[in-house]
This record gives C-alpha cells, sequence and structure tokens, in this order.
C-alpha cells in the first residue's frame, strides 16, 4: 500500500539532520542555549546571509522568552506553517 502525502512528508522531514546554529544543545543539561532547532541545511542557509543571521537571532530571541515563561514552544516563524483554509461566508 503506498503512503498518504502526510506520511511521506514526516519520513522526510525525520531524516533530516536538526540541531540549532551553535550545534549545542537547545534544552538538556548545564550548557543548554535555548536556541531554536532547525534542519541543519536551514541554518547553514540562514547564517551565510546578514538578514538570516538577523531572522535566526530574533527566532532565538522568541524561544529564550518563550523557555524563560515556562513555555515548550515558541512562535519564532522559522518552520513553514500550513495555511488553514478561509472559511468561505454565505450571504
Amino acid at each position: 500500500m503506498a503512503k498518504a502525502k502526510s506520511q511521506k512528508s514526516l519520513d522526510k522531514w525525520t531524516k533530516q539532520k536538526w540541531t540549532t546554529a551553535s550545534g549545542k544543545p537547545s534544552t538538556q543539561g548545564p550548557k543548554a542555549t535555548s536556541e531554536v532547532y532547525a534542519p541543519a541545511a536551514k541554518i547553514k542557509s540562514l547564517k551565510s546571509t546578514p538578514a538570516g543571521r538577523k531572522k535566526l537571532a530574533a527566532a532565538n530571541r522568541k524561544k529564550r522568552e518563550a523557555t524563560a515563561k515556562g513555555k515548550q514552544h515558541a512562535s519564532h516563524g522559522l518552520h513553514k506553517k500550513k495555511k488553514k483554509a478561509a472559511k468561505k461566508r454565505k450571504k
């Protein structure tokens, strides 16, 4: 049986190498940095341009603020989000 589109996406997602910009752990241990995790290729492309470094720094700042507030997840804008279909109103 063939895999559904969502299952193929999950397979691709799990095969990617995920890391932080510094390569250090984000949330565990005494050397935790509270940085965002992203695919290594995404981190590399962001670090290659001044605008990308700004975006990465802003994301890390938002992640650290959320972590300090005790939140597990932070909406930092680096990851692609699915757009919800706009609901059509009947008139």
